[in-house]
């Protein structure tokens, strides 16, 4: 099996299961969130960066970790697709790299920055430094060395330069969403859609479900299908 059907068949498994989600039964009349119409402007030209400088032969940033926290993962999802085809018809990407390029650059990091998320809900404590420091910074971190490796193994890279520059890659990912998510939880909590006040900053006597409450303007959307619920 080509590299090209292995990353069709994994948007389409992909887009099958976010659609099944239904996130958009909790938009209401105010229409899709900001960050996921920013998104559509914005990753297309960083997915495309490299090829429009001429510098090298891989993306410099995906953006995907960061949208999971701020939207969660089926509108992450969705939003992977037309962005391909923005980077494919505004950017010097034929569709077969662009289509590897939403699998390994948008699907498959907010997938697994969703299942390490998951796991630091259910397993780790309940505290602000966990959530900026464990899914802001290590989670994006893994999870785009994961997908880097994935997409490098698909497209015959050798082990050794794949693991170099996949690991600066990951490197400078989980650094600038780190940064982002403290700022975002300092001054704007509103924009993350996986973060309440009342889970991560409740008093230790709170009643367990008290503080599993979310409070944030962000999470509504999210509110139908929780994107990272044990």
């Amino acid at each position: 099996m080509d590299a090209v059907a292995v990353d069709l068949g994994i948007v389409m498994l992909a887009l099958a299961m976010a659609i099944a989600l239904q996130p958009w039964r909790a938009l209401g009349s105010s229409g899709p969130p900001w960050p996921w119409v920013i998104a559509w402007a914005l990753l297309p030209l960083l997915w495309s960066l490299d090829r429009q400088l001429g510098v090298a032969a891989l993306p410099l940033l995906s953006g995907a970790a960061l949208l999971v926290l701020m939207t969660g993962w089926p509108l992450a999802v969705l939003a992977c697709v037309p962005m391909a085809i923005v980077a494919a018809v505004c950017g010097p990407l034929d569709v077969a790299q662009a289509l590897h390029r939403a699998v390994w650059l948008g699907i498959v990091p907010a997938t697994a920055a969703l299942a390490l998320g998951t796991a630091a809900r259910r397993w780790l404590p309940h505290h602000v430094a966990v959530y900026v420091m464990g899914r802001g910074f290590f989670g994006t971190g893994v999870a785009m060395l994961a997908s880097g490796l994935g997409g490098a193994g698909i497209a015959h890279v050798p082990g050794a330069d794949a693991w170099v520059a996949q690991g600066l890659l990951a490197l400078a990912e989980a650094s600038i969403t780190g940064g982002l998510v403290a700022a975002m939880v300092a001054q704007r909590p509103a924009w993350l859609a996986t973060y309440s006040d009342r889970l991560y900053l409740a008093p230790a006597d709170a009643a367990p479900e008290q503080a599993r409450r979310t409070t944030t303007a962000g999470a509504r959307y999210a509110r139908t299908s929780p994107p990272d619920a044990p």
